[in-house]
């Protein structure tokens, strides 16, 4: 089947099921308000919450909802800058071992019954050692303790020197650390509500952000109302949040989701189901007018990549014979590929074309230039499959990748490109938690997934290709002694030092080939139109405290 006649038939397709599903939503009772008050209405389409305790903030919608109900030391902006948050400032000695942050003295935590009379004490240094002191605690078994282990000191990590002023030691210099600071992982908890609900603190939190936790019915709805008592205040010098309450429904279908959005019964989505981006978006990423003047949509830049990755440990058995142990392999194959066209037409335009590297655009090291990215050149893939020994192809055993089904379509348009250059890819469908499972077990030749920025400093790319690291992070399994060792030097050097030498990593891991970088990411966001104020950064956290909801 032709691209054009595909897409012809989804958009009939996507049609029909919006037709259906508009008149299904409207004959049915549904469980979300139709009156608008001053609450926002949002859905988590992963279909469940399992915690609103900020150790266990490894997904989407639990970030989303530890942003609202806690507050981090810094955070990061729309523009990917570090701004202050619970500390005013921050400083680091010579060596670069030592952090001070300097913290304000106006926060209080959220109301409780385990505090003296019921109100919200106030937050001090001894609560940011306490809550970071939890995240590394075996004990806890926080996913998250991994920003911190091997990192911070073995003794005394995190010291309250005075009830504002915390400090940090590590066994060695790590530049990016104010950024991982900003990760929700480290939002501060008060240890009396902690210790009262022990594993039970996931659907007890308390915290200091702009809402506090009123009602959790798992699996159906969470409520959380605006926090009388919040710290932070507007331009103007309104106190923050503008909303009265935020309400979040579980539906775990994107489409029912945005068929939701169309009927106003939520006010914001976070990308739309794929069934539905031909109908709402044009070939060049754009709005189609018919929806223009019912809602809004933003696009900005996502710190994820869309990646395939190569296994290239030549020990490993899995790989034993395999033709992508050779680099030239590898590069052919990344010349073989047309990002534009997948960009184009999987993806409504909407993405960029991954030609400049690993580090995605939007990271201050990213190299615009294009030096050392790969671009559509079949003929450069048949000269680099000669110079293996593989002329046309010939000799060259089929490959196999493995993808989750919601990637079959770009990765069979890909299988397709490289028979044209002799290239035989077979594509085996797998479900993906099991791929996870083979990539971290290093059992997968070649593979396909995604790597999304954790704090945005391109460190948290580049360790993807540290040979002294495990998979995960380094599913590849790639190890250079040049990599590694400019790797180390680069966490104490000064930003634009150390950018530099980001793209001097980037260069050299792209000239082995261990992955084929698909496309750089961009958000995409649905707002009502009577929604104004919201925002989110390029790691996709909202942040919903200036938000305002136009009266009818």
């Amino acid at each position: 089947m032709g691209l054009s006649r595909f897409f012809n038939n989804r958009q009939a397709a996507c049609k029909l099921l919006l037709t259906a599903g508009m008149a299904m939503l409207s004959a049915c009772n549904n469980t979300i308000k139709e009156s608008r008050d001053n609450t926002f209405y949002l859905n988590f389409s992963s279909g469940t919450l399992e915690s609103i305790d900020p150790a266990f903030a490894k997904d989407l919608y639990t970030m989303w909802s530890d942003h609202m109900v806690y507050n981090t030391l810094v955070e990061t902006d729309n523009n990917l800058h570090l701004v202050p948050s619970l500390a005013k400032r921050w400083e680091v000695s010579a060596d670069g071992l030592e952090y001070r942050f300097y913290l304000r003295n106006d926060v209080y935590f959220h109301d409780a019954p385990e505090f003296a009379g019921g109100k919200g004490r106030l937050m001090i240094a001894a609560d940011v050692a306490y809550s970071f002191n939890r995240i590394i605690d075996p004990k806890v078994a926080s996913p998250g303790a991994w920003i911190f282990n091997d990192r911070v000191a073995d003794k005394e990590p995190f010291t309250a020197i005075d009830d504002t002023t915390l400090r940090i030691r590590l066994k060695a210099p790590f530049h990016p650390l104010p950024e991982i600071l900003s990760m929700p992982y480290c939002s501060v908890v008060p240890h009396e509500v902690v210790e009262k609900w022990g594993k039970d603190f996931r659907s007890h939190p308390c915290g200091t952000g702009p809402f506090q936790f009123k009602y959790w019915d798992e699996g159906n709805v969470l409520v959380l109302h605006r926090n009388p008592h919040y710290w932070e205040r507007d331009s103007a010098g309104n106190q923050l949040p503008y909303l009265s309450a935020v309400q979040a429904t579980f539906v775990d279908s994107k489409a029912t989701e945005f068929l939701l959005f169309l009927q106003g019964k939520v006010d914001f989505v976070n990308n739309i189901d794929g069934s539905f981006k031909d109908l709402v978006l044009s070939k060049n990423g754009e709005l189609k007018k018919e929806f223009s003047n019912r809602f809004h949509m933003t696009k900005q830049t996502y710190l994820n990549m869309e990646y395939i990755g190569f296994l290239t440990d030549s020990n490993n058995k899995h790989v034993k014979g395999s033709p992508v142990l050779n680099p030239l392999v590898r590069q052919a194959i990344n010349y073989a590929i047309d990002r534009q066209k997948i960009a184009t037409y999987f993806r409504n335009g909407v993405v960029m074309p991954a030609t400049s590297g690993f580090i995605p655009a939007g990271m201050p090291a990213f190299d615009s230039s294009g030096r050392y990215g790969y671009r559509y050149n079949p003929a450069k893939a048949l000269e680099l499959l000669a110079k293996a020994g593989y002329p046309n192809g010939k000799g060259l055993p089929p490959i196999t990748i493995l993808t989750p089904d919601n990637w079959s379509d770009i990765i069979n348009f890909i299988a397709t490109q490289l028979q044209e250059v002799g290239i035989r890819l077979n594509v085996e469908i797998i479900q993906p938690n099991f791929l996870k499972q083979q990539m971290s077990r290093s059992e997968v030749p070649m593979f396909r997934a995604q790597w999304i920025a954790d704090y945005p400093d391109a460190e948290t790319y580049l360790v993807f290709f540290n040979g002294d690291f495990p998979a995960p992070p380094n599913y590849t399994r790639f190890n250079n002694s040049t990599f590694n060792k400019w790797y180390a030097e680069s966490l104490n050097l000064p930003d634009t030092a150390r950018w530099q030498m980001y793209q001097r990593m980037d260069s050299l891991v792209m000239s082995y080939a261990p992955v084929i970088p698909l496309y750089y990411d961009r958000l995409l966001h649905f707002t009502q139109n009577r929604i104004s104020g919201f925002s989110a950064n390029p790691m996709n956290l909202i942040d919903i405290k200036r938000v305002r909801i136009a009266k009818k």
